[in-house]
C-alpha cells in the first residue's frame, strides 16, 4: 500500500489496495491511520458493487443516519448524488458543510464513490478545520473554545428551503420535513475524540447562529470564521475520476461540491458513517 500526502499533510492519495476485496486487519488500520492523519483520502480505480461498497464502509464503522434524501432501492445507506446534463438547480452540496451537522450525533465519515464523472469542472473542496483554528488568533481562540453554535437544517431541507432550492426539478429525490426546523447545539471549537486536535466546526449551511449573542453580533462572527477556514492554505481542491472512492472526517473538515460542468451528468454514490455527540 502506497501514501502520498498532499501538502500541509492535508489529504493524501492512497494506492496498492483492492477495496472490493476483504481487508486484512493490518490494512484496515493502515487506512484507518491515514484517514485520521490527513484527514481526507482518496483510493484511485476501485470498481466496486453496491454490497463491496457497503462492506468497505463497514471497516470504518456502523452506517450513519441519512436524513431527507432517498437511498438506493434495496441499498438504504448508499444515496446516489446526481446531476443531470440539463439540471438547472443549485448544485446538491455547493454550499461549504460538515455533513448532517445538525444531528445529535453528526457522521464520523463521509464515504464518496465516483461512477460518472464530467470531462469538466465537477470537483470537490474540502478546508481543514484543525489549522484552520490553529491560525486564528489566541484571543479569538480562547473566546471560541466557550461559544456554542446553532445548528439546523431549515435551509436546504425544510419545506420552503426545498422549494427555494428547486427540489420538484431535481434528478435526485430529497425528502422535505418539519424536523428540518429543529435546532442542536454544538461547540464552535471542536476536540476529535481520537486525535484530541482541536479543529474549527462551523459552516455556513447548517450552522445558523451562536448561543448567547444577539443576531447581529452572531453572524458577524459566523461570517468571519466562515471566510477564514477558506483561505487557499486551508483548502485541498480534489480532482475526481471514474471509480475514485474518498474518505473524509466531518469530524474536523468542511466541504463544497463544485460546478463547471454543464451539460454533463455527475454520479456518485455516497454512505456516511455513524459518529458520536461533539465536545
Amino acid at each position: 500500500m502506497k501514501i502520498t500526502p498532499h501538502e500541509y499533510d492535508f489529504g493524501a492519495a492512497i494506492e496498492g489496495v483492492d477495496l472490493s476485496a476483504s481487508l486484512t486487519e493490518a490494512q484496515t488500520m493502515r487506512i484507518r491511520e491515514a484517514w485520521l492523519r490527513h484527514r481526507v483520502v482518496y483510493f484511485p480505480d476501485q470498481t466496486m458493487s453496491h454490497e463491496q461498497l457497503e462492506a468497505f464502509s463497514q471497516t470504518i464503522g456502523p452506517f450513519g443516519d441519512d436524513p431527507y434524501v432517498q437511498a438506493i432501492d434495496g441499498h438504504e445507506h448508499i444515496v446516489e448524488v446526481r446531476r443531470e446534463a440539463d439540471e438547472d438547480v443549485p448544485l446538491f452540496g455547493g454550499t461549504w458543510h460538515s455533513d448532517w451537522s445538525f444531528q445529535k450525533t453528526p457522521p464520523n465519515a463521509t464515504i464518496l464513490h465516483a461512477k460518472v464523472i464530467p470531462p469538466v469542472g465537477g470537483g470537490t473542496h474540502y478546508a481543514d478545520g484543525v489549522r484552520a483554528y490553529q491560525n486564528l488568533d489566541p484571543v479569538l481562540q480562547t473566546e471560541l473554545d466557550h461559544l456554542l453554535a446553532i445548528h439546523s437544517a431549515r435551509k436546504p431541507y425544510s419545506h420552503a428551503g426545498v422549494k427555494a432550492g428547486g427540489g420538484d426539478r431535481r434528478s435526485m429525490t430529497l425528502l422535505p420535513s418539519d424536523d428540518a426546523l429543529k435546532t442542536q447545539l454544538h461547540p464552535i471549537v471542536r476536540t476529535h475524540p481520537e486525535t484530541g486536535e482541536k479543529a474549527l466546526w462551523v459552516n455556513p449551511l447548517y450552522t445558523i447562529g451562536i448561543d448567547g449573542l444577539a443576531d447581529a453580533e452572531s453572524d458577524q462572527m459566523l461570517a468571519k470564521l466562515f471566510e477564514h477556514m477558506k483561505q487557499p492554505e486551508f483548502v485541498y481542491c480534489h480532482h475526481w475520476r471514474p471509480n475514485m472512492l474518498m474518505i473524509w472526517d466531518n469530524r474536523c473538515v468542511t466541504h463544497s461540491a463544485q460546478g463547471g460542468y454543464a451539460g454533463h451528468r455527475r454520479v456518485l454514490h455516497r454512505l456516511t458513517v455513524a459518529g458520536s455527540a461533539p465536545y
